[in-house]
Parts: structure tokens; C-alpha cells; sequence
């Protein structure tokens, strides 16, 4: 709920619901909340939470893998996301 008092659905901000791991290996929006209205507010909730850091972890190894870019590279960006992980569950 936002300081408006904004109602959010039940499923608002779950990772799982509005990005979930698709059969194919990747993550994709389910149709059903292609219609909703908090569609992007819900994904950039969900993203926020520590959930988003394992999808953000999930992007860097797809790169690695796929040649996209080298070991240091994938290095250092995981020590990044390890870093903010670890600042945000602090506060």
C-alpha cells in the first residue's frame, strides 16, 4: 500500500507471480498480468526485494555463458550485486 492508500492486488510485488521462470529457461510476464495496471510498479517492487538480486545474478551467469562477457567481468559485476545485497539488508 502506498501513501495514497492505494490498494495493490493480493499478488502485487511477488516475484514468482509477475516474473516466474518460464519452461524455457527464461523469465517472462504471465498474460495475466499483461492486463493489469500495476504491471511495471509490481515488477520494479519485486525487482527491489532479494528476490530481484538472484534475477540480476541469473542475467550475469546467462552472459557469462553465452560469451557475452569474460571472467573478470562476471567477476566483478556479482561482487557488485553481492555488495548492494548485503548494504540493503542492513538497513
Amino acid at each position: 500500500m502506498t501513501e495514497t492508500n492505494q490498494k495493490y492486488p493480493t499478488c502485487f510485488g511477488i516475484l514468482e507471480n509477475v516474473f516466474p521462470m518460464a519452461k524455457s529457461g527464461f523469465r517472462e510476464t504471465p498474460e495475466s498480468c499483461m492486463v493489469c495496471y500495476y504491471k511495471t510498479l509490481c515488477l520494479r517492487d519485486a525487482m527491489k526485494k532479494e528476490e530481484g538480486f538472484a534475477v540480476r545474478e541469473e542475467r550475469v551467469d546467462r552472459a557469462y555463458e553465452s560469451g557475452m562477457i569474460g571472467f573478470l567481468e562476471r567477476w566483478s559485476r556479482k561482487k557488485v550485486l553481492a555488495q548492494k545485497k548485503n548494504k540493503k539488508s542492513e538497513t
